[in-house]
């Protein structure tokens, strides 16, 4: 590639959205030396105040891949998650930068931590998944699904017409934005399991343009890639979609513990993956896990999958319906 023109990345025009492709596009130049120009796309669920259940898997995507496949842009960066799970015949996923944080996080009124919420206290979130963990404490708390932007959400807590004591968000999104300090507290995946590939972004372009594929690999990160690729081989072996009550997280350990470090010297790098299913009502919950090598990061997701199916998560998730 010898042209200096500007690469074309698609984007969502959403703050965050507009964010995480900017911080992309840097590092693409900072790496390569190509210049980047962000277009962007409208999507059918930015103009849509249905729920994201209600919507259906990858109405963030459709309009990227569409602008992709006419070739109005040369390449496009999705917030992981929003993915659907079965690979597209003529798009390839060329890197998979590292992860940011990605657990879930409270904002909540006056500072306070979950456990400081009193009963009846008003939560919002719009996931299933988010909900069914919620009600799975036992906490008595009133949840209510609500949508929009980080801002906007953040907004119903901490603004002048705040309604709501508090929401729950995901960390990645709330730190890209600059919002960090604003977080009461950082939820525990042993609480609160995250989303399959939350915090992770994927960069996306035609299969047929060898040399992009080429020059975006070298925005690829290895072990995040592995960890999602586990994460997401569970979702789509479940076939349940990104607003089913399913969560997964896979992280690169030392030896197949999850307490031990790489680098720590304690035995070669492993997967550890745990996964859970959960009634939307919260009152039942299946909660498993595996490890193995990071090389067989999908075998360890269809595995566990076909252990949650075993103790009857189909169940669980039917009960969504």
């Amino acid at each position: 590639m010898t042209t200096t023109k500007p690469l074309r990345l698609g984007t969502r025009g959403s703050k965050l959205a507009l964010t995480q492709s900017q911080m992309v596009a840097d590092e693409l130049t900072a790496v390569t030396g190509r210049p980047v120009e962000l277009v962007r796309i409208v999507t059918p669920g930015d103009t849509s105040s249905a729920p994201v259940a209600q919507l259906g898997v990858g109405v963030f995507v459709s309009a990227l891949r569409d602008a992709l496949l006419a070739d109005e842009i040369d390449f496009a960066v999705h917030s992981y998650k929003d993915l659907p799970t079965g690979e597209h015949p003529r798009l390839h996923i060329a890197a998979v930068p590292r992860r940011e944080d990605p657990r879930d996080v409270l904002i909540a009124r006056d500072g306070r931590a979950l456990a400081d919420l009193s009963p009846g206290s008003v939560v919002g979130t719009g996931a299933v998944r988010r909900i069914a963990q919620l009600r799975a404490l036992g906490l008595e708390l009133q949840v209510t699904p609500i949508r929009g932007n980080i801002d906007t959400r953040m907004a119903r807590v901490l603004g002048p017409d705040a309604d709501l004591d508090a929401v729950i968000l995901a960390r990645a999104g709330v730190s890209r934005i600059g919002r960090a300090a604003e977080i009461t507290e950082t939820l525990d995946p042993t609480l609160m399991l995250p989303a399959p590939a939350q915090g992770a972004l994927a960069v996306e372009c035609r299969s047929g343009d060898t040399d992009l594929v080429e020059l975006l690999a070298a925005l690829d990160h290895a072990p995040t890639r592995a960890a999602v690729l586990a994460e997401r081989a569970l979702l789509a072996t479940l076939e349940a979609g990104c607003a089913a009550p399913v969560a997964a997280y896979a992280r690169l350990v030392r030896g197949g513990h999850a307490g031990s470090a790489p680098g720590d010297g304690r035995g070669e790098e492993m997967i550890h993956l745990r996964g859970a299913v959960i009634s939307p009502d919260g009152v039942r919950a299946i909660r498993l896990s595996r490890t193995g090598t990071p090389a067989g990061a999908a075998e360890i997701g269809k595995a566990l999958a076909a252990d949650l199916l075993d103790a009857g998560a189909d169940t669980l998730m039917g009960s969504t319906e």
